[in-house]
């Protein structure tokens, strides 16, 4: 690797220490699915995201629950001593991005056969606080 690039690469993972984030690789959900229920919760505060997870019927807001909770986790781990309330953390980035493709055969009439895929997808939360959200406004 030449230095330009690690020197870039280091830099990216410093910025990374500072952020507290959790990521849940192939669930196998399809992404358009968990798509609707990522952006009810983009830009929202953790208690809020919290209850509308709770609540909401879809499949994939049990799975994003525990991944803000695990985010959550991690941002105490990094503040050590900080209160969560007091903080005013929120959800700042929050991505849903396509993973692998199991392809499987479905019998059809006349000794066809139709492909199905099961889709899955990687999903990355970020958290933020209220200073941060103040400082990109203004």
């Amino acid at each position: 690797m030449g230095s330009r690039k690690r020197l870039s690469n280091e830099r990216i993972k410093e910025a990374n220490k500072q952020v507290a984030f959790a990521k849940l690789n192939n669930v196998p959900t399809s992404p358009r699915k968990m798509r609707l229920v990522v952006d009810i919760i983009r830009g929202v505060e953790i208690q809020k995201a919290l209850g509308i997870l709770k609540y909401t019927k879809n499949h994939a807001s049990i799975r994003l629950e525990k991944l803000l909770l695990s985010a959550i986790a991690n941002w105490q781990i990094k503040n050590e001593g900080a209160d969560v309330e007091e903080a005013g953390l929120y959800v700042k980035e929050i991505s849903v991005d396509s993973a692998r493709q199991l392809k499987r055969i479905r019998t059809a009439p006349q000794g066809r056969a139709h492909r199905i895929r099961k889709r899955s997808n990687h999903v990355t939360l970020v958290l933020g606080t209220k200073e941060d959200k103040q400082k990109v406004q203004d």
